[in-house]
């Protein structure tokens, strides 16, 4: 099952980041015929995969650029040691501006006119072209759940896997679900009992903390809420109380300046927490430039998610995605995470040569690819269609704390650091 409600999450956090980002508008819908049994010759043209990121869009900057980047990176190391089955892989990027419009036609580019055999790392604000991406029966592979694609359309995998039927319908029925076993986590090695959430007085916001609050409470945590103006947020007020309260942690459903903000207020009022949490978007070696201004809190900052920690070199699969990416100004573990899932269609690929590279060869592999790890970069993913939902799931998470002179330094073994907690329904 996907850890904590991390569909949710990561939307969030996007909403958060861009407020007035366009909803788009869905081109017609358009049927794909495509032959997909005909073996390539070995002399063919390289194997063509896609990408597509809203690189540009109202959230700015490298929002959303992690994933894409670790995949390019893979695949340049793929294309030096000689490809697939001696065929090079030939990217094709595509930018769709972080609106539906762009994303839509970023997938005709890609799928129609490109043909590409499938796409990799797709990280989307509005993937408005994700049922065309179904109907055309292009896999794709290792996507982030900005959204509720990944859970909706077969033929689409996300990077930490799926339960839900996805007949052309959000999770069951419109209904999703999602663990409690970060704060599991950190109530049973931690000892905490009072958890505080801070969130704006925006619809976004709050929905997320009402489910970040309905699991703490399901887990027999003190609840602190607190909520602060988007337009003129008083983080002051709000660190003077996590103070008074005595909160032993701290989630959020703010954005990343409001962050930075919020740790600097708590390390003024000297309110300080065994764990400042956040998420994986967040998990990324920008912290000391992000946190300058806040040294206790900065140390305070925890993150987990269901992917070996990026700075975990004594694993010889992330020592490999440090050694290819290691002109890269920063890292993160959307990076990684976008560079085990170029080594997805890889292997997904590889398996396809004997009978020729086709979307309908690819797509068996990640049919049955259960369990996959990416060579243990990835906690074991699933893809199953349960035509009910699960009460409970034993899942585990990989865990970092921030220390400055260390960087993000793991914490236990992600695959046995495991719970069976209880899946609270939500929705999208």
């Amino acid at each position: 099952m996907r850890p904590r409600f991390r569909a949710a999450e990561a939307l969030a956090a996007v909403l958060l980041l861009a407020l007035s980002a366009a909803c788009g508008s869905r081109l017609p819908e358009s049927d794909f015929e495509h032959d997909d049994r005909t073996p390539a010759p070995r002399d063919a043209a390289p194997l063509r995969v896609g990408i597509i990121t809203s690189a540009t869009s109202p959230v700015g900057g490298s929002a959303f650029t992690g994933p894409r980047d670790g995949a390019r990176a893979f695949f340049d190391r793929l294309n030096a040691r000689g490809g697939i089955d001696g065929r090079r892989v030939e990217v094709r990027s595509c930018d769709d501006g972080g609106s539906g419009v762009g994303n839509n036609e970023c997938v005709h580019k890609l799928v129609e006119e490109d043909e590409v055999v499938a796409l990799v790392a797709t990280t989307a604000l509005d993937y408005a072209g994700a049922s065309r991406v179904s109907r055309a029966r292009v896999p794709d592979i290792g996507g982030q759940p900005l959204g509720t694609a990944y859970d909706t359309y077969p033929h689409l995998y996300g990077i930490y896997g799926s339960l839900a039927p996805r007949n052309g319908t959000p999770g069951w029925d419109g209904t999703l679900y999602g663990g409690t076993e970060v704060y599991r986590y950190f109530k049973r090695e931690h000892g905490a009992r009072t958890a505080a959430v801070v969130s704006y007085n925006q619809s976004a916001s709050a929905a997320y903390a009402r489910l970040v609050e309905r699991g703490l409470r399901a887990e027999g945590y003190q609840v602190v809420t607190e909520q602060v103006d988007f337009a003129l947020p008083n983080f002051r007020a709000v660190a003077a109380d996590l103070k008074e309260q005595g909160a032993d942690l701290v989630f959020d459903a703010i954005d990343g300046h409001g962050n930075a903000r919020l740790c600097q207020a708590m390390d003024e009022a000297g309110a300080d927490v065994t764990a400042k949490v956040t998420n994986v978007q967040n998990w990324t070696s920008t912290v000391p430039d992000a946190y300058k201004d806040a040294p206790r809190c900065r140390n305070a900052l925890w993150a987990t998610g269901a992917s070996r920690n990026h700075e975990d070199t004594g694993h010889p699969a992330v020592r490999e995605f440090r050694e290819a990416t290691k002109d890269l100004k920063t890292h993160s573990q959307w990076q990684l995470e976008g560079w085990a899932a170029a080594r997805w269609f890889t292997d997904a690929a590889k398996s396809c040569t004997t009978t020729g590279i086709t979307r309908a060869c690819v797509d068996a592999f990640m049919n049955r690819s259960q369990g996959y790890t990416a060579g243990g970069l990835l906690l074991p993913v699933r893809f199953e269609h349960s035509p009910v939902p699960p009460k409970s799931s034993r899942t585990c998470l990989s865990v970092a704390r921030w220390q400055d002179g260390k960087g993000w330094a793991s914490q236990g073994d992600m695959n046995h650091t495991c719970f069976t907690v209880p899946q609270l329904a939500y929705e999208p």
